[in-house]
């Protein structure tokens, strides 16, 4: 299991995050997964033994349940706290009121407190906002998640399904402000979903941030198991991350003589070729079963060829968009000069 720096900061955490979404069953996420305690406990186990330091969490998932279970695996498995780096995120409803989400002050800093119990630690390592909240400013959340980090409650702070102009702004105010900066960006990315490298994959790799990928598999759309529109599985009974099928069953048909080549599933192709993008820091593997979770974690020693991975980047491209092509047309004359090379032609 490797190890990467998280964005620009001295931490480093393994390239496979266990996440925890499966862990308690409650409300809209016992669609997902229901592991009990001694479940979850059997999957934190194998996810250590095979090299993992990192995991991800949420305050919302089972409505604080999976933080309770998590913080309580660790506890159970007699495993050193400060060995791990925990990850959780504040930002969904946690109650009836209309305060009691968001990213304002007094929840965040609420939420904060009540993760750090359920948690049963002293300090979260990486605490993210979990999604956009239009009705707060962001020099208020940013403030707020200072202050956590300067009552050392919180270690670092990212954020999660955010557009890049947002996430750029916001490090514009930290910096103005000398708060911490996001050093993260929790977001989608998958062979059959690359729609991050338009925008946020280069505000990303101009910033410095580090890349948590979430629902590697498209919510096993890429495992292969829904081709024969199955009737059974997550996806069966929670449609989601929405998947292009059309363009999506042209990355399958990519897929299935590479898996057949190693010898590995479909799954582990589509996590080995995240692994192998060098904007991704570390991709979020949930499980239900620890069979699952192991092919998923064998994907750490997977190596595509470069011939290989250029078939699945060319399954799997993006249409062209404006403003990017007229980017790279213009951008040509210069690029060249950029190398030594005589100046091209101007374009339109």
């Amino acid at each position: 299991m490797r190890m990467k720096p998280l964005g620009r900061t001295g931490l480093f955490v393994s390239e496979i995050c266990l996440g925890t979404m499966t862990f308690g069953g409650k409300g809209v996420f016992s669609k997902i997964g229901d592991l009990g305690q001694a479940d979850a406990d059997a999957l934190v186990s194998a996810a250590v033994d095979a090299g993992v330091n990192f995991i991800d969490t949420a305050n919302v998932y089972s409505e604080g349940m999976s933080e309770e279970i998590t913080g309580q695996s660790l506890r159970n498995l007699g495993l050193d706290r400060d060995a791990f780096v925990l990850a959780t995120k504040v930002m969904g409803p946690m109650g009836p009121g209309p305060n009691s989400r968001g990213s304002s002050r007094k929840h965040i800093l609420e939420q904060a407190h009540a993760s750090l119990r359920r948690l049963g630690t002293d300090y979260i390592d990486l605490y993210q906002i979990h999604g956009w909240d239009p009705a707060v400013p962001i020099e208020e959340t940013v403030d707020a998640l200072d202050s956590l980090v300067r009552a050392g409650h919180v270690r670092y702070v990212g954020v999660s399904n955010w557009a890049a102009w947002q996430i750029a702004k916001a490090l514009g105010i930290a910096e103005r402000r000398q708060a911490a900066r996001f050093q993260t960006v929790q977001a989608y990315y998958t062979l059959a979903g690359r729609d991050l490298e338009r925008e946020i994959g280069p505000m990303i790799a101009s910033e410095g941030l580090g890349l948590m990928v979430w629902s590697p598999l498209a919510g096993g759309y890429l495992s292969g198991k829904y081709r024969a529109g199955s009737a059974e599985g997550r996806r069966a009974g929670f449609d989601f991350p929405p998947v292009d099928h059309a363009r999506g069953d042209k990355v399958l048909d990519a897929m299935e003589p590479i898996a057949a080549a190693h010898g590995v599933s479909m799954a582990q192709v589509a996590l080995a070729w995240l692994l192998q993008r060098p904007e991704v820091t570390s991709i979020i593997a949930g499980a239900k079963r620890p069979d699952q979770l192991a092919d998923n974690l064998a994907a750490a020693e997977l190596r595509l060829s470069p011939e290989q991975v250029a078939t699945l980047d060319a399954a799997s491209a993006l249409p062209r968009e404006y403003p990017g092509w007229m980017i790279e047309r213009q951008g040509e004359y210069r690029s060249g000069g950029m190398a030594g090379e005589p100046p091209r032609e101007g374009s339109r």
